[in-house]
């Protein structure tokens, strides 16, 4: 017997023989050419069947894993048609005349030097995006089928890491689980595994042998273990493990149409995070009460070019009737940071994270803002809607937006689009000021949502996408939870609800923390609504909130850290 450790990235037990993957390598062979022309279109001929590929992917992905997943496909295809990468291929042919492969070769290593040597993790992540995408326009361009599993049965994926496209190409039917040498919790192997409910063991380093090929497997992707030919009594442990999660499952789905209400009365919304109008369908399946965040920067990042009104009309009008009357909240673009498109030629930045990015965005042009009011309010006819607006920082940010919701209200009414009247307004709060503002802030929305995910970054001035940086970033810390409870406090003061939408929302160590301090909604992944409404059902907050409110002011060590 033979115990692998890793990190879990994405629970539940897996049995089977232990396959590695075979990736399809297509060798460049570098060559002088004579008709510069003629390579230039055999370029741009892959180029433009690999942006079709990953165009089918991404559909692919959005029908089976879900919108997050489709948008790192659209990003490839962004990259495969960026103009600085086109310029440095067309270099290599026209100037230095290499064969495209040659060319896109050169051009791969020099963009992926280049974000390698950035200090923003997300940014340095890209590299292997850019090394993706150019290994696939390389095998285009010189015939390479492309790589895969050759087995009759089922097994466990065993790899140094997985591209996302190599992740979604794999037939699910024939993966178990997988294993892989490197990667982070917060890759895209990682995220995919999770998205797609693979059990998956990551960064277990040199501990895969070759010679472990074929060797029966059992993978716990919750404790990131993997055990290679295990002993009657380590496999009974383990099936019986499986055996209790697959029993969990079916009671969790025993509590839809139940009530989100504590052993004491207190009661409190579960929402559905999304960023796909298709995903209305899980949505609902898992019971959701509505949607507390939809993403609607996935219609900009998933597009060449600015989408237009009459296209996020359709889009909108389709989520809004498909949610039946369940509220539906729409946030308006947040772009910038680690969410970038080319065509918005957004400044380069030394720190994004904290630069032009969500409604800064929109109000530096408003004319963009301005199309997207349009399509949020004509479709708010056909359901009940409510806006969000992210990245506040400052009273005035907001009543800047106020106005344009008006000045677009008044247009409509003059050209006789139908609108509700009921449309409300809200703000994310996922900045420290935002929070520290939020008695002022209340006073001019509907409803605050936090987003945790940026509080928690900007708060204790951690990247949250550095796995490096380990205990530091903890959002258990007092001071986020402290933040979070102003907030509320300062919400209700006011009269409007206050829920939270970040990551935060499902960790069940926290629920009681939440209920106590008074959050009114918390949206979540469709997948985690039921596990959440049974945490919820089963505390007592009365019993706790002393305790816990105690804990916030007392001087000990953070709550769950």
């Amino acid at each position: 017997m033979i115990t692998i450790r890793g990190k879990g990235v994405s629970s539940g037990i897996a049995e089977g023989p232990l396959y590695f993957y075979r990736r399809a390598v297509a060798k460049v062979v570098r060559t002088r050419i004579t008709d510069v022309d003629a390579e230039w279109r055999r370029f741009k001929t892959a180029q433009a069947q690999a942006v079709d590929e990953l165009g089918e992917l991404a559909e692919r992905a959005r029908r089976y894993v879900g919108e997050e997943a489709a948008l790192l496909f659209e990003t490839h295809q962004i990259m495969a048609r960026d103009l600085d990468y086109e310029d440095a291929v067309k270099s290599g042919i026209r100037e230095r005349e290499l064969n495209a492969e040659a060319a896109v070769s050169d051009a791969c290593g020099r963009f992926t030097r280049m974000f390698a040597a950035m200090e923003d993790s997300y940014m340095r992540a890209r590299a292997a995006d850019v090394k993706d995408v150019s290994n696939r326009i390389i095998a285009i361009l010189s015939g390479t089928v492309q790589g895969g599993i050759d087995s009759e049965v089922p097994v466990i994926l065993a790899a140094d890491d997985l591209a996302p496209s190599e992740t979604v190409q794999l037939d699910k039917s024939k993966i178990l689980g997988f294993i892989t040498e490197g990667g982070s919790g917060t890759s895209h192997t990682a995220i995919l595994a999770r998205t797609m409910g693979i059990p998956s063991v990551i960064g277990v380093g040199d501990q895969l042998k070759p010679e472990y090929a074929g060797r029966e497997t059992i993978i716990d992707g919750g404790d990131g273990v993997a055990v290679l030919d295990p002993d009657e009594d380590t496999r009974a442990g383990l099936v019986d493990k499986r055996s209790e999660q697959r029993k969990a499952k079916d009671v969790l789905a025993q509590l839809k149409g139940r009530e989100n209400v504590t052993l004491d009365g207190q009661s409190v919304r579960i929402y559905c995070n999304i960023g796909d109008p298709d995903d209305v369908r899980a949505v609902l399946d898992n019971d959701g009460g509505g949607i507390g965040l939809f993403r609607s920067e996935m219609l900009y990042l998933g597009s060449d070019d600015y989408p237009g009104e009459e296209k996020q009309f359709e889009v909108y009008k389709k989520l809004l009737s498909d949610m039946d009357g369940r509220e539906v909240v729409i946030r308006t673009l947040d772009i910038g940071a680690d969410k970038k498109t080319g065509y918005f030629r957004l400044p380069e930045e030394e720190n994004p994270a904290m630069g032009s990015r969500g409604l800064r965005v929109c109000l530096e042009r408003p004319e963009l803002f301005r199309t997207q009011l349009r399509a949020l309010y004509r479709a708010s006819a056909y359901g009940k809607l409510g806006i969000m607006l992210p990245m506040v920082t400052s009273v005035w940010e907001v009543r800047e937006a106020k106005k344009l919701c008006e000045q677009v209200k008044r247009e409509l009414e003059a050209e006789g689009v139908a609108y509700s009247d009921s449309v409300r307004l809200g703000i994310m709060i996922e900045t420290p000021a935002a929070a520290i503002m939020s008695d002022r802030l209340a006073a001019e929305v509907d409803f605050f949502s936090c987003g945790t995910n940026d509080l928690t970054q900007y708060t204790l001035a951690c990247d949250r996408g550095n796995s490096g940086l380990g205990r530091v970033y903890d959002p258990h810390h007092t001071a986020v939870l402290r933040l979070l409870k102003l907030v509320a406090d300062n919400g209700h003061k006011r009269g409007i609800r206050v829920g939270i939408c970040g990551d935060l929302a499902s960790d069940l160590s926290l629920t009681e923390t939440f209920l106590a301090i008074g959050m009114d909604e918390l949206s979540v992944t469709p997948q985690e609504v039921l596990s959440l409404r049974r945490r919820v059902r089963e505390t007592d907050v009365g019993k706790c909130r002393g305790d816990i409110l105690d804990g916030l002011e007392s001087d000990s060590e953070p709550i769950g850290g």
